[in-house]
């Protein structure tokens, strides 16, 4: 039986970090793992300390090149997708490479947009992302704008009964 608590390490494509944290075993369904963090969890955030101050679910799907992080207001992203290798699970820690793209979807306006195009471009060159990996996650990238504004699952609705968890 898997544990309650799932240790999330996200790191760029050279091994460095980039975001580390503890979170809540929700569910596991047809979509993925979901897991939540609260206000409060102590994380570490581009190698540095750091303490979260808005809750988060964060949907870890099988085998796809994204992750979906769906937030509560005041956060001005309701969802953010960091573009991925796909998860390795170790355990119950999670590995994840971000591949620097996100695509993200605004709360008051609805807005869907890719985001950090050069900085992917420039770790592109410099960590040498080899061209599968380049092809992988430009396809996710076009699949979640799409997904992302049309109300496709689950960006709709279904993380709202797990966000609700985690929100005080």
């Amino acid at each position: 039986m898997p544990s309650e608590t799932v240790r999330v390490v996200y790191t760029k494509y050279d091994g460095s970090a980039h975001r580390d944290y503890p979170a809540r075993r929700l569910n596991e369904d047809d979509l993925g793992i979901w897991v939540g963090v609260t206000r409060g969890t102590e994380s570490v955030y581009h190698g540095r300390p750091s303490v979260e101050q808005i809750p988060f679910v964060l949907l870890i799907p099988r085998e796809s090149w994204w992750t979906a992080m769906f937030n509560p207001p005041p956060r001005t992203s309701e969802v953010y997708c960091d573009i991925t290798t796909p998860a390795r699970w170790d355990g119950d820690t999670v590995h994840i490479i971000d591949l620097d793209l996100d695509v993200v979807r605004r709360r008051e306006s609805g807005l869907v947009e890719l985001r950090d195009e050069d900085e992917f471009e420039e770790h592109r060159v410099h960590f040498g992302y080899p061209d599968d990996v380049v092809v992988a996650a430009q396809a996710a990238a076009e699949r979640l704008l799409v997904a992302l504004g049309d109300g496709t699952e689950p960006f709709a609705s279904a993380y709202r009964k797990w966000l609700s968890a985690v929100v005080d």
